[in-house]
């Protein structure tokens, strides 16, 4: 497995790198922009576009560490309203996550968990590596326990404020994100989000907090396959590491998880859309980053082990009842609560034009497709039984390519942060059970929200 140094050092050196990517793209979008305005058309050079912002996300890519995960979170919860090509181009950024060498990373550990370093016994070899950490297994060699242990790249928190407002003020250089209140709403969502995912200290409450309501829940005991939240070990973590139980078993995209039967992923699948209903509707708790490596299923398929909490984000009451209201309403086809709530998410102002509720109106409407009463749902994507096939109804490609269309217009409106982010996590879960293949109907586990009263407390 390839390793890299950590970060680059020097903000001046890091910054002015950016400096320079940002120039040359910012360049790029003026001139295209120039070319528009004097044909007085809507012509554009994709090709010069795409290659400009390829060079910037690889200059991310090459800084390492938290670059790597600004460019990624900009990706994924901008990937309907900022610009095709630098979405694509910071996509890229996912794969680029290789581990950091051992004899930079050991000082690290030993620093974090003092004289219990010498309880562990650490393979050398990183398990998974990401923007921020990398795993390690290892045993507790006082009980034999099998465990794995987060740890933080060295030096990463001194940075990350400034490379945050680094990225910013490229992006802007360049032309690729606007000025204005309303889209410093957004970029709050995601500085907020970036500095929870390296507070271990809260991690680790957050866990307890999702295993106490969660394991027992008495609902989740009528599925065919059990929600799982690892053991923690409090006395192995520290504000740079976390320590939790190894659990062995595979990803939602991976062939032994393909292979299972067809009624093991309908099962998971179910499990996973009444997860999203507990935290939003119950809990207030939801895991804003749903990607396959924040869960694991095990080998028989019968249990599904929740990893990551560091994107658990605390749904406050007004934003927890506006989510759980534009959920409902939509279901319901109430326009005028579904727009009222939209308001209250911060998605469109009281002067909002038609087009812009146009926009979130169908939006949602769109992305809540399998979540509609059988009869409501298009006959072309259901089995034989009247069942909803998930994989095959394209589901979210089909809602992707309205919001782009639609972002063209003058009058479209710069969602919110926190509808970004749970939109982001809606067409998560729903691509989750999508990769599953599960062929099942929503509308039963959505029914008893539908006819409740909201949030729940």
């Amino acid at each position: 497995m390839p390793k890299y140094k950590p970060i680059q050092r020097g903000a001046f050196g890091r910054g002015l790198s950016l400096t320079l990517a940002g120039a040359r793209a910012g360049g790029a979008f003026a001139l295209d922009g120039a070319v528009r305005r004097l044909r007085g058309d809507e012509a554009t050079d994709p090709s010069r576009l795409e290659r400009e912002a390829e060079r910037f996300a690889q200059r991310l890519g090459q800084l390492k560490g938290s670059y790597v995960k600004i460019g990624q979170l900009f990706a994924l919860l901008g990937e309907h309203f900022l610009p095709a090509p630098l979405t694509r181009a910071l996509h890229q950024l996912e794969a680029q996550t290789e581990p950091v060498a051992w004899h930079h990373m050991q000082p690290v550990l030993r620093s974090a968990l003092g004289p219990r370093y010498d309880d562990l016994a650490i393979d050398e070899e990183p398990l998974a590596a990401a923007s921020l950490a990398q795993v390690h297994r290892a045993t507790l060699t006082t009980t034999g326990d099998d465990v794995v242990i987060k740890a933080q790249y060295p030096e990463l928190s001194a940075l990350l404020d400034e490379d945050f407002q680094a990225v910013v003020r490229l992006l802007r250089l360049a032309r690729w994100i606007p000025a204005g209140r309303d889209f410093d709403s957004w970029l709050a969502t995601l500085h907020g989000q970036l500095l929870a995912e390296i507070d271990y200290p809260r991690e680790l409450a957050v866990a307890g907090q999702m295993a106490e309501r969660l394991e027992d829940h008495p609902e989740l005991a009528d599925y065919d396959c059990s929600l799982h939240v690892p053991a923690f070990w409090p006395a192995y973590s520290g504000p740079q590491c976390l320590t939790m139980a190894y659990v062995p078993g595979n990803r939602a995209g991976s062939p032994e998880v393909a292979a299972l039967p067809q009624a093991r992923r309908d099962a998971l699948g179910r499990l996973m859309l009444k997860l999203f209903f507990i935290e939003v509707f119950e809990l207030g708790l939801m895991q804003s980053d749903p990607n396959f490596g924040n869960y694991v299923v095990s080998d028989a398929g019968d249990q599904l082990t929740l990893l990551d909490f560091g994107s658990v984000v605390s749904l406050e009451a007004p934003l927890r009842s506006a989510l759980c209201d534009t959920i409902v309403a939509g279901l319901r086809g109430d326009d005028p609560e579904l727009i009222d709530a939209l308001q209250r998410l911060g998605c469109l102002s009281s002067d909002a034009g038609a087009h812009a509720r146009d926009t979130f109106r169908t939006f949602v409407n769109n992305l809540l497709e399998p979540l509609r009463h059988p009869d409501a749902l298009p006959r072309e994507f259901l089995n034989s039984r009247g069942e909803y096939r998930w994989g095959q109804s394209a589901l979210i490609n089909r809602t992707g390519r309205h919001v782009a269309h639609s972002v063209t217009s003058r009058d479209f409106s710069i969602p919110s942060g926190d509808f970004a982010m749970v939109a982001r996590k809606l067409t998560g879960v729903f691509t989750f059970i999508a990769v599953l293949d599960a062929e099942f109907n929503g509308y039963d586990i959505a029914a008893p929200y539908i006819s409740g009263s909201g949030a729940q407390s």
